[in-house]
């Protein structure tokens, strides 16, 4: 096979990746937008949290990659393509989240191009692993986007779901292996939102 036969064969597989991630579009999230005037897609989160980590990379608890952060929040969610958006107070789907996400995983980095399936797969496996810095400060953005917009719509998604306060710090506790500065910020707005009474405990 000659060097353009190659690049082509190559080319041909990035861009039916490209083409198999736009799913990512309408893979519905359980949280609403700001406005509340629908729930967000995945591929808005994954934009969001992206922005999220560079403007908030200051707070991060230790020295961190910023690109290799953007990298896993920005695939992240990808499998949700095959396994669907598993809403985290949802304790039935979370039983075998682990198992659905990690076959798409394996069906939807595998499209690419050896090396570049081998590269996004390890920043998947690593932001699951959350072992370590980008990975806690990536898991922390991934965690405060939602959190932001539940607070800033009056815990909308919250009354929907029958969430408690309990349950928010349970989540929530999740920042502060990235940013102990951030999740303190956290447990003031968790404690402004029961004065509010749209968190019950």
């Amino acid at each position: 096979m000659d060097g353009m036969t190659k690049r082509h064969g190559r080319l041909a597989r990035q861009v039916e990746f490209l083409l198999e991630v736009d799913k990512v579009k309408s893979v519905y999230r359980r949280t609403w937008l700001i406005d509340k005037s629908r729930l967000e897609n995945d591929a808005e989160h994954s934009w969001h949290i992206a922005l999220l980590a560079v403007l908030l990379s200051e707070y991060a608890d230790e020295q961190i990659d910023l690109l290799r952060v953007v990298k896993m929040l920005l695939i992240h969610d990808l499998v949700e393509i095959d396994a669907g958006d598993t809403y985290v107070y949802d304790e039935a789907a979370m039983q075998d989240q682990e198992e659905r996400e990690r076959k798409a995983a394996d069906r939807i980095f595998g499209m690419l191009p050896d090396d570049q399936a081998a590269e996004l797969r390890r920043l998947w496996d690593e932001f699951e692993a959350r072992r370590t810095p980008e990975a806690r400060y990536a898991l922390a953005m991934d965690t405060l986007q939602p959190f932001l917009h539940n607070y800033f719509t009056k815990g909308t998604a919250w009354e929907e779901h029958g969430v408690t306060a309990e349950m928010v710090h349970a989540r929530t506790d999740l920042i502060e292996g990235g940013s102990p500065a951030l999740w303190r910020h956290v447990q003031d707005m968790i404690r402004d939102a029961i004065r509010q009474g749209f968190l019950p405990q």
